[in-house]
């Protein structure tokens, strides 16, 4: 249906190339598109047969709306390259074409949860209109004007968006916003199954639309997986994928059968195609596919096939990929011209009245373009970041401190690490209802090394659960029950699993509050079994020691405890701070301690963990006061450390004391971030070792060295990491990570014989 309507709806007269503008209409840049419309547009009339909407689909104001949606949406972009080209705004790629999503808009609920492609802004002015309130164009204007007036992310980005009209901001152009809207259609559901409230209908149907280029990346087949696997266990998942196809990736082409080939035979997926340029039939089968989804819970895929007008964005010289006479044959798929078409055979309105309603909409938008230009844009770092990670320090310490659970009752009762962290989830999952665990083998086996055994038999299988074989949709699952007002505790079975799926950390969830001002959460615990030092077990998948991939991420929480006491204060307050906050939390846990029960002696059981605080603040250090040394009344040294390097240290410490005279303070940072560098400062000697199990280059000993002088630290500071290496298989894996010797030789190099004879 290339070009040609879905029924005998109008006569379309041949486009004057020679028309290079309409009235006021002309826009820079644009003049070949619009004048081809609207010379098509006015060129229209009634096929006089009277048959051709003899069973309409849809009455004379939706024609209208949906009419009105999409000329708002072609006139909004080109204003924005017209502002563009005249010195104002910052964004250009636009939806010109692809304007029939708005049909998606009007077959769908304004309350329907929608994820959008950054092509669907038909989409979102027809979702919009529905909305008393709302303005469109002072929400997209604002947007690629960058000003702080914008209704979501408040100049940070042009993105859709807004709370009320339940469109979750995207900032995505590759498709990774789809493991969330899988995790959303998730939650709807598990809400559902357990009667609970979230921020959604219970009967939502969530709308996710993306673009033929984004199908190809790993993302998106994973997300399509994922709604095929989990469709698979006989749940039901409603949510609609929109795939805008308009057969060009940027420069590249995508093959005519490429998008149909790789969706139509997805397991458990009902998959519609449909051409833009029949408004109708879109209607028909996007209304079919919701209904499917919202009654039976079948997610559906609908292929939308579009065109795509004036380029990739503002800045793309289309005519150096594709040539003039394929780009001008374009025009005749204008979805604009097959509404028009359609109101026109319906007596609705003559194809002249149309021109003059498109120009009286470009003089009323183009006016209110150019009298935003100049308001106030974003220019100060602290109003940038507020956003960011708001922290409520004091609430946090209030819900933390609900979620503790009875200590031990005797000393003989102290807990593992693995035990401490299993009794904490425990206490969650039966305080807070909104709390969920998952990942791979957590509920049913317990998890690989037991952590979270006996949990899915005493709190059940919706609330405990084994996810598929893929970080992706773990962690996808988990951002959709954290936008949906939830609390998800996803497990990443090991931190070299999570470099498969990191961007959905960085990209979606980390960022969601900064772009929509706070309006959308994404609270998250994400536990992390880390780093390396296991015996018996090895290679670089199973014994990972770098995190540089998390700590670069803006505003995120990194908790990286040692102590079973420790573990179980910090994921407290880990989940206090998601669900006050709506903090972003990686947990790292340390495999090699996860059963450890002996710190200096076999048997002495000092590694167990009984006097359990409450809470920990973000960011807090603990101190350990150095071993006893004859004649020392200060230490020698303060050594910094962390996770593995914690208790490597402590015995280094002991060794210290008792074989060198050297008296070593310890700081067990215990946040990769914050870095509680200020505090570390506090609490300095003259001589700082850092002892970092991270690797040399990009590990997080350079941070905490960088953040020593940049507060002004003027002692002697060494630091020893392990080696820029992939950790090894078997016994080699131990010449390349950090060794109990090795603290104790820098720790005597840093002090020196002289200091400690003194």
């Amino acid at each position: 249906m290339n070009g040609c309507y879905g029924r005998k709806i109008g006569t379309i007269s041949a486009v004057n190339p020679s028309v290079t503008s309409v009235g006021s209409a002309s826009v820079e840049g644009a003049e070949p598109l619009e004048a081809s419309l609207l010379a098509a547009i006015g060129s229209l009339a009634p096929s006089g047969d009277g048959e051709s909407l003899s069973d309409p689909v849809f009455d004379a104001q939706q024609r209208s709306a949906l009419f009105e949606a999409q000329v708002v949406s072609r006139l909004l972009d080109q204003g924005a390259r017209k502002l563009r080209a005249e010195g104002h705004g910052y964004y250009t790629i636009g939806s010109a074409g692809h304007e029939s999503n708005a049909i998606v808009a009007l077959a769908s609920r304004p309350t329907d949860p929608a994820l959008l492609h950054y092509r669907s802004g038909g989409f979102y002015v027809a979702r919009a209109n529905q909305i008393p309130g709302s303005d469109p164009v002072d929400d997209i204007g604002a947007g690629f004007l960058a000003l702080v007036s914008e209704p979501i992310a408040g100049g940070r980005h042009k993105v859709f968006g807004r709370r009320d009209l339940a469109v979750i901001p995207q900032t995505s152009t590759i498709a990774s916003h789809l493991p969330r809207a899988v995790g959303v259609a998730f939650a709807i559901t598990r809400a559902s199954r357990m009667d609970m409230t979230i921020d959604w209908e219970p009967d939502s149907v969530v709308i996710c639309s993306f673009g033929d280029g984004s199908l190809n990346h790993s993302t998106a087949q994973g997300a399509l997986n994922t709604a095929s696997w989990i469709r698979a266990q006989g749940l039901k998942l409603p949510i609609v994928f929109v795939c805008e196809d308009n057969g060009i990736g940027l420069s590249v082409p995508t093959p005519n059968t490429w998008v149909e080939s790789s969706a139509s035979g997805r397991p458990g997926i009902a998959y519609r195609q449909v051409d833009g340029t029949d408004p109708e039939s879109v209607y028909t089968e996007s209304s079919a596919l919701i209904e499917e989804a919202r009654t039976n819970g079948v997610p559906g895929f609908l292929h939308l096939r579009t065109a795509r007008f004036l380029g990739h964005a503002g800045s793309d010289v289309e005519s150096a990929y594709r040539k003039p006479a394929a780009i001008r044959s374009d025009y005749q798929r204008d979805p604009i011209l097959a509404t028009a078409a359609l109101m026109v055979s319906a007596g609705d309105v003559t194809g002249p009245e149309l021109v003059e309603r498109y120009q009286e909409q470009a003089d009323r938008i183009y006016a209110r373009l150019r009298s935003m230009v100049g308001e106030p844009e974003l220019d100060d770092p602290a109003q940038i970041m507020a956003p960011l990670a708001p922290h409520h320090p004091k609430r946090v310490r209030v819900e933390a401190r609900r979620l503790a659970s009875p200590p031990p009752n005797s000393a003989s009762a102290g807990r593992t690490l693995a035990q401490a962290i299993n009794a904490t989830l425990d206490r969650a999952l039966t305080v807070d209802e909104t709390t969920f665990v998952f990942g791979e083998d957590v509920g049913r086996k317990g998890g690989v090394y037991g952590v979270t055994r006996g949990l899915q038999r005493k709190h059940g299988q919706l609330r405990v659960f084994d996810s598929l074989l893929d970080e992706q949709a773990i962690l996808g699952i988990a951002l959709g029950l954290g936008v949906s007002g939830l609390v998800p505790i996803p497990e990443i079975q090991y931190l070299a699993y999570l470099h498969n799926a990191e961007d959905q950390i960085r990209g979606e969830a980390a960022s969601l509050q900064f772009f929509s001002k706070r309006q959308f959460r994404n609270p998250l615990v994400m536990r992390v079994a880390s780093y390396a030092y296991q015996r018996g077990f090895g290679g670089h998948f199973h014994n990972d020691n770098s995190v540089a991939v998390l700590r670069d991420i803006p505003g995120i929480v990194i908790a990286s405890p040692s102590r079973p006491e420790d573990a179980a204060a910090q994921l407290r307050t880990c989940i206090a701070a998601a669900s006050v906050d709506g903090a972003v939390c990686a947990f790292l846990e340390p495999i090699a301690l996860y059963h450890t029960t002996d710190l200096y002696n076999k048997g002495d059981q000092a590694w167990l963990g009984i006097n359990e605080q409450d809470h920990v603040g973000i960011g807090e250090p603990r101190i350990y006061s150095p071993m006893p040394v004859l004649g020392r009344r200060k230490p020698d040294l303060t050594i910094a450390t962390w996770g593995n390097g914690l208790y490597l240290s402590l015995r280094a410490a002991r060794r210290l004391a008792e074989h060198d005279g050297i008296s070593a303070q310890i700081v067990d940072l215990r946040w990769l971030a914050p870095l509680p560098v200020k505090s570390l400062m506090d609490h300095a000697t003259d001589r700082i070792l850092v002892v970092d199990e991270t690797r040399r280059s990009g590990g997080v000993g350079e941070a905490v060295v960088a953040g020593l002088v940049d507060n002004g630290y003027d002692g002697r500071i060494a630091r020893i990491a392990a080696q820029d290496s992939f950790v090894p298989l078997g016994s080699a894996a131990w010449k390349v990570l950090v060794s109990e010797s090795d603290i104790g030789q820098s720790a005597r190099q840093l002090v020196g014989t002289e200091r400690r004879n003194r």
